[in-house]
């Protein structure tokens, strides 16, 4: 694979990254176009004596990368930023070639990775100031000191849905935390990571800091969670798969971080501006083709305006463009792959069942012969019990429901086995304050589109995480804590 290639066809694709070789392997993953249902490229993979050799590697890398200085790790981070600013359009076009979205928001993608790495390039900066800080004790027979130092080798698991970026939110921190790392790119989108890794080794990282082994969560996921060797491993994915990675990583007590599902609410007060609800339904419920933990797929709406609301958005989610990532105007792209378009098509399916009123959408696209599209879906008078309402469907489906109080908005926004996000809609600020504040949720967005800042947490309440990624917290999350304490 090239920087400057022909994007539509790879061939053979080195998948396994040790020591800063790419290891040729016989075991071989097909990666398809989601768009057209075809073979992209074929790309080596491993199994757990792969995971062992990575695992070696960063083992070995790890006490010089430890010891660098954060100013010495910011200026590899700033490089990193700056070499993916260089490839910013094959990442784009990348991106969307593998994983199915349009443009625009590959585009999104890309910069959030450059932020994302410059961002914690300063954090890894200060560090050096904060090491050895002075801690107050009530006695003048000790001293004591704190020292923020980090937790060793890590397994980094990511997801197929946002690729780079969701390594960027892990990567990032860990190397300035001074951890080396072994990293399990999705099966289903590894093209982008791989492209992104070989930008990251012509920045100069050292040989073993940064280890990649590609394959499926069998053979290679569970074995990271597994390795004796591996101090904490970071995980995003559905929570089934993370229910697995905490029960493998409980064998050796490994620290853990977990991102995993939503189920989240979008609250449309009766002052609401429609046009800005509609707008924001939209973009939360059908961005990535509404493969997002933090799609927001049930919308309440006061009853006084849930007509007026319900015209214009139908309205609005028939006129959303689906079809080629490529093509202007694009809206939204196919499913990621034939199983999860087999599967939110079962969703929908079983909805209908379940005495679900289709409004529209509910069938594939006729957008394209070919790939694994699905109309943009809404559901209204769903029941209390249906999977659409209470489960993750992770496609273009959304829920609209109606509610009388605020109280009653607040109580259905919450009464989910998730918390990740939530966003308020209402020309009322104190109002929409006060439902942000009660609803449970790690990221309340008020009259805002879903932007996510690397300053602030990423993570939810219940069953959507374990810690938060991003900000300071992302970087604490590789660190342990060590107090130096000394008689006088």
């Amino acid at each position: 694979m090239t920087h400057d290639g022909d994007l539509k066809q790879f061939g053979d694709v080195a998948g396994v990254l040790i020591r800063n070789e790419w290891i040729p392997n016989g075991r071989r993953l097909d990666v398809m176009n989601p768009s057209t249902g075809e073979v992209l490229a074929s790309v080596s993979t491993g199994d757990a004596s792969t995971v062992d050799l990575a695992v070696a590697a960063a083992t070995e890398a790890f006490p010089a990368w430890r010891d660098t200085t954060g100013a010495e790790r910011a200026l590899l981070l700033r490089r990193i930023a700056q070499g993916v600013s260089d490839k910013r359009e094959v990442l784009v076009r990348l991106q969307s070639l593998n994983n199915g979205k349009p443009l625009e928001e590959a585009g999104f993608d890309v910069d959030d990775v450059i932020s994302t790495f410059e961002y914690y390039a300063g954090l890894a900066e200060a560090l050096d100031a904060r090491q050895d800080t002075p801690v107050a004790l009530p006695s003048s027979e000790f001293t004591a000191r704190l020292r923020h130092e980090p937790c060793g080798v890590v397994g980094l698991i990511v997801p197929w849905n946002f690729p780079m970026v969701t390594t960027a939110g892990k990567l990032a921190p860990a190397l300035a935390a001074g951890c080396t790392v072994v990293l399990k790119p999705s099966e289903v989108t590894p093209l982008p990571e791989l492209e992104l890794a070989r930008i990251i080794l012509e920045q100069g990282l050292p040989a073993g800091v940064l280890n990649i082994v590609s394959g499926t969560g069998i053979e290679v996921g569970e074995p990271i969670a597994l390795h004796p060797g591996i101090a904490k491993v970071s995980f995003t994915g559905s929570n089934a798969v993370g229910i697995q990675v905490m029960q493998r990583a409980a064998s050796t007590v490994k620290n853990v971080s977990l991102e995993l599902g939503g189920k989240s609410p979008l609250v449309v007060l009766e002052d609401a501006d429609l046009e800005l609800a509609v707008e924001l339904a939209c973009s939360g419920g059908y961005f990535n083709a509404g493969q997002m933990c933090s799609a927001t797929s049930r919308v309440l709406v006061a009853e006084g305006i849930l007509d007026a609301f319900m015209v214009k958005f139908v309205d609005r989610v028939r006129a959303i463009q689906v079809g080629d990532p490529f093509a202007p105007g694009t809206e939204m792209g196919p499913l990621v792959s034939k199983a999860q378009y087999e599967r939110v098509l079962a969703h929908i399916d079983r909805g209908v069942t379940s005495g679900a009123r289709l409004i529209t959408g509910g069938e594939r696209s006729a957008a394209s012969a070919r790939g694994f599209f699905v109309q943009p879906t809404i559901f209204t008078d769903v029941p209390e019990d249906s999977d659409l309402w209470n489960k993750e469907i992770f496609g273009p489906v959304v829920c609209v429901r109606g509610f009388s109080t605020e109280e009653e908005a607040i109580s259905a926004a919450n009464k989910t086995e998730f918390g990740l996000v939530a966003t308020v809609v209402s020309a009322n600020a104190e109002a929409a304050s006060r439902v942000a504040n009660a609803i449970q949720a790690g990221m309340v967005w008020i009259n805002a589109p879903q932007v996510v800042f690397p300053q602030t947490a990423w993570g939810g309440y219940k069953q959507s995480s374990i810690g938060r990624e991003l900000g300071p917290w992302g970087l604490a999350s590789f660190q342990e804590l060590k107090h130096v304490v000394v008689a006088s």
